[in-house]
C-alpha cells in the first residue's frame, strides 16, 4: 500500500513538472512571436539596403549619410541647410515587404543628439508619395526605447498632413526610415541599434 502511494505520488508530480516544462515552452513561443525584429545591424545584409535622399532632390544642400559600426548599431548623421529652401534629410531601407499583417506597432532603440525625428514608413516602393510618420524627441548621448502603436503614425505628402487617407497598413509596409526637418539647422547624429514589429 505505502509503495503505491509512493509510486503515485511520483507519478502526480512528474505530470506537474511536465505541465510546467509544457507552459514554459508555450510562453516561451508566445514572446517570440509577440515581437519580430525588423532591422538588426548585426546582420551584414543590412548595410545593401539603405539609402540616403536629402533635400537635394529638390534643390537644397543638405548633406547626410549611414554608418554602419563594428558595434552592430549604424549611425545616421550630417548637416541639415535651409539654403535654397531645403531643410530636410532623410534615410530609409529599400523597398520590400515586411509581412506585418497582425502586429500593432514598432519597436525601436535609439540613442540621438537632443534633436527631433521622423520615423516614417511607407507601403509602396515608389521614391516620392505619401508616408506616414510620428515624430519623436531625443535626448543627448541617451539610449532610449520609443515604442510606437501605427494607429499613432500620421499619413503626409511632402511635410502636408493628409486627412483624406486611410490609415497605416501594416501588412503593407514595404519602407522604414528616419528623417530630420523642421528648421533644425546644423550638425545631427542619431544612432539605431533595432527596429521590432510588436503584438
Amino acid at each position: 500500500m505505502k509503495k503505491a502511494r509512493k509510486v503515485l505520488v511520483v507519478i502526480v508530480i512528474s505530470n506537474i513538472y511536465l505541465s510546467l516544462v509544457s507552459w514554459s515552452d508555450i510562453t516561451s513561443a508566445v514572446m517570440e512571436t509577440a515581437e519580430r525584429i525588423l532591422i538588426d545591424f548585426n546582420n551584414t545584409d543590412e548595410k545593401e539596403n539603405w539609402q540616403i535622399i536629402n533635400d537635394d532632390v529638390m534643390g537644397g544642400v543638405s548633406q547626410s549619410e549611414i554608418i554602419f559600426n563594428d558595434t552592430g548599431t549604424a549611425t545616421f548623421q550630417g548637416r541639415i541647410s535651409l539654403e535654397n529652401n531645403g531643410g530636410f534629410a532623410s534615410t530609409r531601407s529599400k523597398s520590400h515587404s515586411y509581412r506585418l499583417g497582425g502586429y500593432i506597432g514598432l519597436d525601436l532603440r535609439i540613442k540621438g543628439d537632443g534633436k527631433d525625428y521622423q520615423l516614417r514608413v511607407r507601403t509602396d516602393n515608389r521614391l516620392d508619395g505619401i508616408s506616414y510618420r510620428y515624430r519623436f524627441a531625443t535626448q543627448p548621448e541617451t539610449w532610449m526605447n520609443i515604442r510606437v502603436p501605427f494607429s499613432e503614425f500620421v499619413p503626409v505628402f511632402r511635410g502636408r498632413i493628409l486627412s483624406n487617407v486611410s490609415p497605416i497598413s501594416p501588412e503593407q509596409i514595404q519602407q522604414v526610415g528616419f528623417l530630420i526637418s523642421d528648421k533644425q539647422a546644423g550638425k545631427f547624429r542619431i544612432e539605431i541599434d533595432w527596429i521590432k514589429a510588436y503584438k
